[in-house]
């Protein structure tokens, strides 16, 4: 999105969160080593009666209650319309046994995603608070939990956004469309009458609760912390390099075996594996070798891709060759489930985008379920893994001066990176989506700058930083000219020089011209045109098929004139939720495909598209 209407209201809150971030947090997985429990299905679950601001609901509190399913989010699961509207704390309840089986190791509660900040109180103790919606956090319980006896588990949810919190929102003032900001008496009464509302300042729904699967997962009592791999190419051979992080000294053992299940290479530390196979993206081979990691009586296994990462020039090597980048940017939304994990889903967007020929997508706000990860690993779909930083600025105020959000943001990100590193699919870090950088210039380059610097050393593998902007006075923004790659969102033709693709087009090749000069990669990561599925006009004008067409082939004739333009990043890969506003129709409609996955005309038009456009050496 490039255009807003909002009026900030800051709204300063204490945050008591643990501020032990959650590092070092393998994937959980079942091996002779370690064994998962999964707590996913129907728990017990109540909205706040206005009597538990704290977070702390009692056992009794769930005595009048309905159910629910995890994962999910609870937005769309029942028809109480205080369930849509909700604003605050929501409370999960389940009971489980951990077998006597188990006793003998350490014992770990994992959560997956608690949108937005999470209580754990288990048998009516508070065990852990998290801040952040999208991404894991665990716990030990091993001196919690006894032998085969039945325990209680409570989860205060709360899903509010403000100042403080990543997305960003405001609770005081307006959504993200709309005009209820106006200054008229009734206006302004009545909105000090009503009930609190979230107000997002981003254009997708907020949907909340237990987003993602709740695990229990056992370990030896020495066990591997953490496993960071880094890969390189030296002639024909793969370099595999292990950093390898355990509860205690002690000698670590590496084998590595191809997918005919042969030992290629072992040691300790740096591997060599000969004559390599590498990881390419779709439709290339995106091959995968399987580590094994021993230490003492704990095992770890993981998927490895062999291959570099570099920007030179205007180029984005990968492998050493320039890759163009053909996709999308999609969020994780579908119905009844809202933002809740749907592995079929995600299997289903795989397919589709191979059906579009496409091999890249951004996590477009906020980071994705690890499933889907694997997925893009084992498919070889490039991504551009984004933290959810979405909806900083827009303000009178500087708002990067008096937010409570830059270290948040920081923990974010080393979270983000710690959970992702090893994915060959992943190929460049976003630090956010459309911040205000030009309302308050010095502000906006002193605080993305200097997140820059703090996350460049947090990835070993050195992979690319960037952030997204969203339409602004180029000229006047000096951080993302500063950027790995430079990536922008422009609405040429349907927000401003509406449906005047003459106009749209000769105001794209002005910002091209610019932009050519600072001699960086670019990728328009979100362009595109609102279309109502089956509307269809013999003259193509706003919100018919006809239209969207005409919109991208308009603008992609002017993108591939442009060497230093690196890839088309189309919003959005299907229809998604919003807010509710007198801009929103059913949500947002610039998907390609809708949002039960039925291709547009677009979706035909992309897809024949990009078959004739390569993965790699496009613009010579």
């Amino acid at each position: 999105m490039a255009v807003r209407f909002r009026l900030w209201v800051h709204i300063p809150i204490s945050l008591s969160w643990n501020s032990q971030y959650n590092q070092h947090m393998l994937y959980p997985e079942i091996n002779k080593a370690r064994n998962v429990m999964d707590l996913s299905g129907v728990w017990s679950f109540r909205l706040d009666d206005g009597k538990h601001s704290d977070g702390y609901a009692e056992e009794k509190f769930f005595s009048n209650s309905t159910l629910i399913a995890v994962p999910a989010s609870y937005n769309d699961l029942n028809e109480n319309p205080d369930f849509r509207s909700h604003c605050g704390w929501a409370y999960y309840k389940r009971t489980f046994t951990v077998p006597s089986s188990l006793s003998s190791e350490r014992i770990m509660l994992r959560f997956d995603a608690v949108t937005h900040s999470a209580k754990v109180y288990l048998d009516g103790k508070l065990i852990k608070e998290h801040q952040g919606g999208f991404l894991p956090f665990e716990t030990e319980i091993t001196d919690l939990v006894k032998d085969g006896e039945e325990h209680s588990l409570i989860v205060a949810v709360d899903n509010r956004i403000n100042h403080s919190t990543l997305p960003m929102g405001n609770e005081g003032g307006t959504a993200f469309f709309g005009s209820d900001n106006a200054d008229v008496p009734s206006v302004i009464a009545a909105k000090k009458w009503r009930k609190p509302v979230n107000l997002p300042n981003f254009d997708f729904f907020n949907y909340a609760g237990i987003n993602r699967p709740v695990r229990i997962y056992t370990t030896p009592k020495e066990y591997i912390k953490d496993i960071t791999v880094t890969t390189a190419i030296n002639g024909d051979d793969g370099v595999i390099d292990f950093d390898v992080e355990t509860s205690a000294p002690g000698p670590v053992s590496i084998t590595v075996k191809d997918k005919e299940g042969k030992i290629v290479a072992a040691g300790n530390k740096t591997l060599t594996v000969k004559n390599a196979r590498l990881w390419w993206p779709r439709p290339g081979d995106p091959y995968l070798y399987k580590a094994t990691v021993t230490y003492g009586s704990d095992v770890y296994t993981l998927n490895v891709g062999i291959r570099t990462v570099e920007v030179k020039g205007t180029e984005f090597l990968i492998n050493n060759k320039p890759f163009y980048f053909k996709g999308f940017g999609k969020h994780e939304d579908s119905a009844v489930h809202g933002r809740g994990f749907d592995l079929v889903l995600d299997v289903k967007d795989i397919s589709m985008i191979g059906w579009m020929n496409a091999n890249s997508f951004r996590t477009s706000h906020y980071p994705y379920a690890e499933e889907m990860y694997d997925l893009c690993d084992r498919e070889g779909i490039v991504i551009i893994d984004e933290t959810p930083a979405v909806g900083i600025g827009g303000t009178s105020e500087d708002v990067y001066k008096i937010g409570h959000f830059q270290q948040h943001h920081k923990d974010v990100l080393k979270d983000l990176i710690e959970r992702d590193k090893n994915h060959p699919s992943v190929v460049m870090w976003s630090m956010g989506n459309e911040p205000d950088v030009v309302t308050f210039p010095d502000s906006a380059y002193d605080y993305w700058h200097d997140l820059y610097e703090y996350t460049k050393p947090l990835d070993k593998q050195q992979r690319p930083v960037t952030f997204v902007v969203n339409q602004n006075n180029y000229e006047r923004d000096r951080i993302t000219r500063e950027m790995d790659v430079v990536c922008i969102n422009r609405y040429y033709g349907w927000y401003n020089l509406s449906g005047d693709m003459d106009a749209a087009c000769y105001a794209l090749n002005l910002e091209l011209d610019f932009w050519e000069k600072q001699n960086k990669p670019v990728i328009l990561t979100e362009y595109g045109a609102d279309t109502l599925p089956g509307f269809h006009l013999s003259s193509p004008e706003m919100f018919s098929e006809e239209f969207q067409v005409m919109y991208y082939d308009r603008i992609n004739t002017e993108l591939d004139k442009r060497k230093f333009v690196i890839g088309e990043h189309p919003w959005n890969f299907a229809d998604f939720n919003t807010i509710q506003g007198p801009m929103r129709a059913d949500g947002n409609r610039k998907g390609l495909l809708t949002r039960d996955r039925r291709p547009k005309m677009s979706a035909h038009y992309f897809r024949k598209r990009w078959s004739e456009i390569p993965d790699f050496s496009y613009k010579k």
